[in-house]
């Protein structure tokens, strides 16, 4: 009876020395490159910061019920909310 192929026969565990003779994608030709789709680059530097947060289930309901892009919503609000508060400290007028 033949021997069966299986997934490790195809596709074996990379060793200490497949990991020392890897190159990074930016050393492909060109042609070979373009095979891949581009992605984001790091950020130069993170504009935002990772929180959580508990909100009402009528908050968070009102914001996802607007689709995609409820967290940048809620992050609108509170900036205006935040620079409203700013402008109160200094004396100024509230939009």
């Amino acid at each position: 009876m033949p021997r069966q192929k299986n997934d490790r026969d195809d596709n074996p565990e990379w060793t200490r020395k497949d990991f020392a003779k890897a190159r990074p994608a930016s050393e492909l030709p060109p042609h070979a490159r373009a095979a891949f789709p581009k992605m984001r680059g790091p950020q130069k530097a993170p504009t935002k910061i990772p929180v959580s947060i508990r909100l009402s289930p009528e908050v968070l309901q009102h914001f996802k019920s607007g689709g995609p892009g409820w967290q940048s919503r809620i992050g609108e609000v509170l900036q205006k909310a935040a620079a409203n508060a700013n402008r109160r400290l200094k004396g100024g007028k509230t939009a």
